[in-house]
């Protein structure tokens, strides 16, 4: 975006989800960092996805990614959630950022470091394109490991998303512990009289 400030991208993943945590990153790039498949996550196959993370983590000067359970999300609210993520992430990275780009059209303030939000920036700027990467691959990773725990929801597949096969599952065997219950997890019946 400019050449003089340390700028750190940071995306979150899984905002829309129904079950799982929202993971964010925070991600510093050298200023000359290219990579021809360097896009937003879903746009990105799930193989080139985890060869990028490869590349980004060992590229990076500093990276960090968060997350806030289920639990948190209920309490406080997913747009909440998904602030609190990132600034979990910014806290984290080695290298102190002087602006911060965010994907997205709404943030709040964090540690008056001059932020800008940018309306797709995942598919524009490189340092939110790694973000996006690193949050996507690390949450996709934690809900195959929830899967082993729970493979009736097909998170191993659906990654928590309110899929057809995820809404099924929940309306056969109910709820579990990592479900958001302040989201609408089944649509609402009509009846008929």
């Amino acid at each position: 975006m400019q050449d003089k400030l340390i700028e750190a991208g940071c995306d979150e993943a899984g905002r829309g989800c129904l079950a799982g945590p929202v993971f964010a990153a925070a991600v510093v790039l050298p200023q000359d960092f290219f990579h021809p498949l360097l896009n937003d996550s879903k746009q990105v196959s799930e193989v080139k996805r985890n060869e990028l993370r490869k590349i980004i983590e060992k590229e990076a000067i500093a990276f960090a990614v968060s997350r806030i359970d289920n639990n948190e999300i209920d309490k406080i609210n997913i747009l909440k959630a998904s602030f609190k993520a990132m600034h979990l992430a910014i806290d984290q990275l080695k290298t102190k950022p002087e602006l911060l780009l965010i994907d997205g059209n709404r943030f709040i303030h964090y540690n008056k470091i001059p932020h800008h939000c940018i309306i797709k920036g995942d598919a524009t700027y490189a340092s939110i394109a790694a973000a996006s990467i690193l949050a996507k691959t690390y949450r996709d990773e934690y809900m195959l490991k929830l899967h082993k725990k729970f493979p009736c929801y097909c998170w191993n597949e659906n990654k928590g998303y309110g899929t057809l096969v995820h809404r099924k599952a929940i309306e056969l065997n109910g709820v579990s512990k990592y479900h958001r219950r302040s989201f609408r997890l089944l649509p609402v019946q009509i009846e008929l009289f």
